[in-house]
């Protein structure tokens, strides 16, 4: 039986690292991944370099908006990745957790930023396989 896996990501503003791993988490797992983001203090806003640097490649991430903790279901997350909030995250129930020490790409160059954006994607791919999901390529 396959069951959709619940996966979340953390940051501190919920603005660009999380919602570039949800789009992820959304893009290489399709219908089998249920995918969250948060922030421990959300700034409300996406970050319009990580809607172009997702553009870059074909996601559109003003379908996203800027989310609390408390706007999250409560519920028991397969996975759960934080990066880089530190003591400003919350305990989130979560089967497996870790922290991903990216650093915050928001005052970053183009060039830097995507290169946080490409980790966030492997990352993500290397997370869905852990939990069984069939990721294409």
């Amino acid at each position: 039986m396959n069951t959709v896996k619940l996966v979340l990501f953390v940051c501190v503003e919920n603005s660009n690292r999380s919602q570039m791993a949800e789009a992820f988490a959304r893009m290489l797992g399709g219908s089998a991944v249920e995918a969250y983001s948060a922030g421990s203090s959300p700034s409300g806003v996406i970050n319009p370099k990580a809607v172009e640097a997702m553009g870059e490649l074909g996601y559109d991430l003003l379908q996203h908006y800027s989310k609390s903790l408390n706007d999250l279901p409560d519920v028991e997350f397969d996975f759960v990745a934080t990066m880089g909030c530190g003591d400003q995250c919350p305990f989130i129930r979560a089967n497996k957790r870790t922290d991903w020490a990216l650093p915050d790409p928001k005052h970053m160059s183009p060039e830097e930023y995507r290169g946080v954006r490409n980790q966030i994607r492997e990352n993500v791919r290397l997370m869905l396989r852990d939990l069984g999901v069939v990721v294409p390529g």
